[in-house]
């Protein structure tokens, strides 16, 4: 899946289909300050060719490829007067000036018929009141002027390129009935339905499980070959990057750090954040005790860090030392689960989900043990029974000798103080009404651990700072934080209730690599200093090489191999297993910083 390299990077500008110079642009704040936002971009892009552009989340990628598109909000952006972005040869901030008339026309023009975008949720970018055939059949009709029958046959053979299963039947779903990547490919057939030369393509694979994001990375690869379109790749993941881009441009704070062809960069790195990059991304070969972060680069080049010192709270017992496995009983023991959602296929027949079918495990105290499999494999299913979240159909969950699935609501409350569970999407998980104190707070108060408001205030502030976070956070609002420190406070939230055991369900499978080994290095920091035990979903195998003692993975709500994380890596038995591991991105490897570490 390799591509070849370009003789140069960046090409003379004769050749290029996008050419970015000088782009600035900050935006205007309610209070009137201004925050620069791309500061000094340049970069280039030749026709037919993959260009990355990586980063952290903040580092201005999205915000380019924005203003690439005209889709800048007009009245809080500015773009400095010496920027410029030429689209085969056209000026596109001329398109963007504020002379009302035909601006809009001339936008509509190239959008969609000349370039085009995924991004990065398809969810939402997807209207969820009209079928995907719909939508596809209206694209079509806007920009080709089809009769409607036309553009309906022409959406149907767009869904059989992209790889939509029974294209027949999917074309009047919903987007809500599709998985995700299967909307991901709906999104892809939308971008190519008018043969567009660019294609933007922000984190279009960020949240798929690695078999997904291989196949949707593949189909890129081919329309790109087939249309021969060129392809500006959005993302934070450098495995991404070394199998699929040409050339890779990197950028931290709205300025380019480096630049160059991607085996030129990765091979020699001469930016320390590049290299920084490079070694926050676990290695599923060489697993490492704790992760370098951005800020670890700024003061060694050890591929291993010193923990920091343990953050200590007035009631909390030395550290925890899990020992081996049978040295501690089982926390947590997980008995025949099974979990069916009904389902009715027409007026009287039946057609059963099965989602999570007889799987068993236990948990002592001190470890972790990682679910992987794809998306719909029954992973999520299986961890939202166990907090019981979801209603198990069958099985057992014992949890300190009583079978969580039997107990009525009132004796299960106390329970859930010490069963908690982490969620995925911290932007979702947390009250955008609350402020920090008061989301922190709330579970203290309903299980009633601290005397008086004073008290869980005064914890609050504790947990804060387990969590890395100061405490000037207690009076602001989700919305003020960054995806990473959202992250932080929801685990700050469980910790409020002294858990013992966390299920993290894809916990880190949205942050940056950079902001993921910061979130990783908290649990494992939790783990030894508290002693908690971790049931850890993810579709990330690389991470959950990292975190897990022991792994399950799962395939059709099944357990299809069950063992040590480490014997399971090294020799996987079931094709499955192999299959996954066979797809994880090894475009670069950390190694290849190692001359320059």
């Amino acid at each position: 899946m390799l591509l070849d390299a370009p003789s140069a990077v960046p090409p003379a500008p004769s050749q290029a289909l996008l050419e970015v110079k000088a782009l600035e642009i900050a935006f205007r704040s309610a209070s009137g300050r201004t925050v620069q936002a791309v500061d000094g971009v340049d970069f280039s892009l030749p026709p037919e060719r993959i260009l990355a552009l990586v980063g952290e989340s903040g580092s201005g990628k999205s915000v380019t490829a924005l203003a690439i598109m005209g889709l800048l909000p007009a009245r809080s952006a500015q773009i400095a007067a010496g920027s410029r972005i030429d689209f085969a040869g056209e000026s596109l901030l001329s398109a963007q000036t504020p002379a009302v008339r035909g601006r809009e026309v001339k936008w509509r023009k190239l959008r969609g018929r000349r370039m085009a975008m995924i991004f990065q949720d398809p969810l939402s970018s997807l209207n969820p009141v009209y079928t995907v055939g719909f939508q596809l059949a209206e694209m079509l009709r806007l920009h080709r002027a089809m009769a409607r029958a036309e553009a309906m046959r022409r959406a149907l053979e767009l869904l059989e390129e992209v790889g939509i299963p029974e294209p027949e039947r999917r074309i009047h779903a919903y987007p809500h009935e599709l998985s995700g990547g299967q909307q991901q490919r709906v999104m892809i057939a939308m971008a190519i339905a008018c043969e567009p030369e660019l294609l933007i393509a922000d984190e279009p694979t960020t949240a798929l499980d690695v078999t997904i994001q291989r196949q949707i990375l593949q189909l890129l690869l081919a329309l790109k070959r087939r249309r021969q379109m060129a392809i500006l790749f959005i993302t934070h993941d450098l495995g991404l990057v070394g199998e699929f881009a040409d050339a890779v441009v990197v950028m931290r704070h709205g300025r380019v750090r480096e630049a160059g062809r991607v085996a030129q960069v990765f091979g020699a790195p001469k930016d320390p954040y590049t290299r920084a990059l490079i070694h926050c991304r676990p290695d599923p070969g060489k697993p490492t005790a704790r992760l370098l972060t951005i800020d670890d680069w700024g003061t060694t080049r050890d591929s291993a860090v010193a923990a920091p010192a343990a953050l200590q709270t007035p009631s909390e017992a030395p550290p925890f030392a899990p020992g081996p496995p049978a040295a501690h009983p089982p926390l947590l023991e997980v008995r025949n689960l099974c979990k069916v959602f009904p389902r009715r296929v027409g007026l009287f027949r039946r057609d059963d989900l099965v989602a999570v079918d007889n799987v068993s495990f236990s948990l002592a105290r001190g470890r972790t043990i990682g679910i992987v499999g794809e998306s719909g494999s029954g992973k999520t299913t299986a961890g939202l029974c166990i907090v019981r979240l979801h209603q198990a159909s069958a099985g057992a969950v014992l949890f300190d000798g009583h079978n969580l699935l039997a107990l009525p609501e009132q004796r299960l409350f106390p329970i859930r103080r010490r069963l908690q569970i982490v969620f995925q999407n911290p932007y979702a998980s947390l009250n955008p009404r609350f402020t920090v104190a008061e989301i922190l707070c709330e579970p203290m108060l309903l299980h009633r651990l601290c005397a008086s408001a004073s008290d869980r205030t005064a914890r609050a502030r504790l947990l804060l700072d387990r969590v890395g976070l100061p405490e000037s956070s207690l009076n602001r609002y989700p919305h003020e934080f960054s995806g990473g420190q959202r992250q932080r406070i929801a685990i700050a939230r469980c910790l409020a209730l002294e858990p013992e055991v966390l299920v993290c369900d894809e916990a880190v499978s949205a942050l940056d690599v950079s902001v993921q080994a910061q979130v990783l290095n908290l649990l494992k920091d939790l783990q030894r200093d508290l002693g908690l035990s971790y049931v850890f979903i993810s579709h990330d195998l690389a991470v959950v090489r990292h975190m897990a003692d022991d792994l399950l993975v799962m395939l059709g709500g099944k357990v299809v191999e069950q063992g040590s994380a480490e014997r399971i890596y090294r020799a996987p038995a079931h094709d499955y297993t192999r299959a996954l591991l066979d797809a994880v991105p090894r475009g670069y490897l950390p190694q290849h910083a190692a001359a320059v570490s």
